[in-house]
């Protein structure tokens, strides 16, 4: 046993094995991500450097870091070696760009496949599929709004998650998807019009409304406003998902000053304090 140790730890220290320990680490455990946009603010910021749980849904198929080539084949053509439960509504995500799959980007989890959502200037509704005992057994009775004779939840995830927030009125992500839509750009919710809620003079609609598809997520940027995501461009199907950020191993804003009290934290627990939660650029 003694002999078997001497040589694991020569073996360790070669060049050769050295090499399969990162790329083994890289593909199961935990790969470093940099946050490069401010889609995240105020939760993540722009210079937060992070390790990714690559076990937290499964464990995605393997790719080579920086080149992004596949080094295993995907038996199921589910992305996954090994497949689990996907990302739950209200988790922070890694995952490849539906339209650039070497493109990793991170958002929260907004809904899940079945789920319904209503978007309005300044606001965000769920109908979560599980239907009205569930939202009633989730959610904080204040934040129940009765939209066509069902119960929703409007920013169902803002009274946990106090980096969520919105923006100026006049540069909204409505203001985006609606002149997108006027312009006959596609995007990825349906502009309705839905008695109850606010109307707009100039425009023929006064919502955007989306039913995601099975096994699929709708990832949104907690700077709701400010957020190249799934609104835009579509639901993220479990295949593409690839962990969840773990814990910031370096921290530094535009002007390169470290930011210390982000160092070391961990995130699941960072997204909960205010006192981290800031407004840096």
């Amino acid at each position: 046993m003694k002999e078997k140790m001497k040589k694991l730890y020569e073996f360790s220290n070669s060049w050769t094995g050295t090499i399969i320990i990162v790329l083994f680490v890289i593909f199961f455990i935990a790969q470093a991500f940099v946050i490069p946009s401010g889609s995240m603010k105020r939760t993540l910021l722009i210079g937060d450097h992070l390790f990714v749980k690559k076990f937290a849904y499964g464990i995605p198929t393997p790719h080579l870091p920086w080149l992004e080539w596949q080094v295993l084949p995907d038996f199921d053509g589910d992305g996954h070696l090994f497949a689990s439960d996907g990302p739950e509504r209200g988790d922070i995500v890694v995952f490849r760009f539906p339209d650039d799959e070497k493109v990793h980007y991170v958002k929260r989890c907004f809904a899940k496949g079945g789920d319904e959502i209503i978007m309005i200037d300044g606001a965000i509704y769920l109908r979560p599929s599980e239907g009205d005992e569930y939202i009633k057994a989730n959610y904080p009775k204040e934040k129940f709004v009765l939209i066509q004779n069902k119960i929703w939840v409007k920013n169902p995830m803002s009274h946990k998650f106090p980096g969520i927030h919105y923006g100026a009125k006049n540069n909204s992500a409505f203001d985006a998807l609606a002149g997108r839509t006027m312009n006959g750009a596609n995007v990825d919710m349906q502009p309705i019009m839905v008695e109850g809620l606010p109307k707009y003079v100039t425009l023929g609609f006064n919502a955007f409304y989306k039913k995601v598809s099975k096994d699929e997520y709708y990832m949104v940027g907690d700077n709701r406003d400010n957020s190249n995501d799934s609104r835009f461009w579509g639901s993220v199907p479990y295949r593409l998902v690839v962990g969840k950020p773990w814990f910031i191993y370096f921290s530094w804003d535009s002007e390169k000053k470290l930011r210390w009290d982000r160092v070391g934290r961990i995130i699941d627990n960072l997204e909960l304090d205010k006192k981290y939660i800031r407004k840096d650029k």
